[in-house]
């Protein structure tokens, strides 16, 4: 078994050097499909604009992957560190221009309390297989007019599930994860001690920001 940040910090590391890799992800069911780790790293995907908009004054990137976000608030010249636990993700992402830290979003993180923006995209409001918890945490970061700016699935596509990633005869262990749905975002900021700011959907993609009451 190898772990699942060692096989996706490869991938990242595969995809810099411009080699293909196909890294999978199978669930408990049994089902496999490609990790999105292409749409990851390129310069920009469909909607991204919209969602950088929103992310106002100083901005957390919590689980960065290889830092396309980041980097692109670095590049429009506002304030934004980048954070992953992988340390691929990290080089990637400083690469790219980003300060960039390994560091979990549950852990230490520099700046807590005072963030204007905390970015949850791509698939990491998932992140420790509990919206409600990842929300609690993320609060504790912003600062007294702080908002959560989250990337959601559409509506009815919410679940937990666990997963492991696959590379060859490799495989992770099981992960725990979850899609948060669009239609579910009231009820987990409530839970949360957040409320729901905004909604947008736009290029297929869902989104929300969250502010305190």
């Amino acid at each position: 078994m190898t772990s699942a940040a060692r096989l996706y910090g490869e991938g990242i590391t595969a995809l810099e050097a411009g080699r293909p890799h196909r890294l999978l992800v199978r669930n408990e069911r049994g089902d496999l499909a490609p990790l999105a780790l292409d749409d990851w790293h390129r310069p920009a995907r469909p909607g991204d604009r919209s969602l950088l908009a929103r992310c106002v004054g100083a901005t957390l990137d919590a689980g960065c992957g290889p830092g396309r976000l980041a980097a692109a608030l670095a590049l429009a010249g506002r304030p934004v560190l980048a954070v992953d636990v992988v340390p691929a993700a990290v080089a990637a992402a400083g690469r790219r221009g980003a300060a960039a830290l390994r560091r979990s979003v549950f852990g230490r993180v520099p700046g807590a309390g005072r963030w204007t923006s905390v970015l949850l995209a791509d698939g990491n409001i998932g992140i420790g297989g509990d919206p409600v918890r990842l929300l609690r945490q993320v609060a504790g970061l912003l600062g007294a007019a702080g908002r959560v700016v989250v990337e959601l699935v559409p509506p009815g596509a919410g679940r937990r599930y666990r997963f492991r990633l696959e590379h060859g005869r490799r495989y992770s262990e099981w992960v725990p994860w979850a899609d948060l749905g669009a239609d579910e975002i009231h009820r987990a900021a409530a839970a949360a001690g957040l409320v729901v700011d905004e909604e947008w959907d736009t290029d297929g993609r869902w989104f929300a920001t969250l502010v305190r009451p």
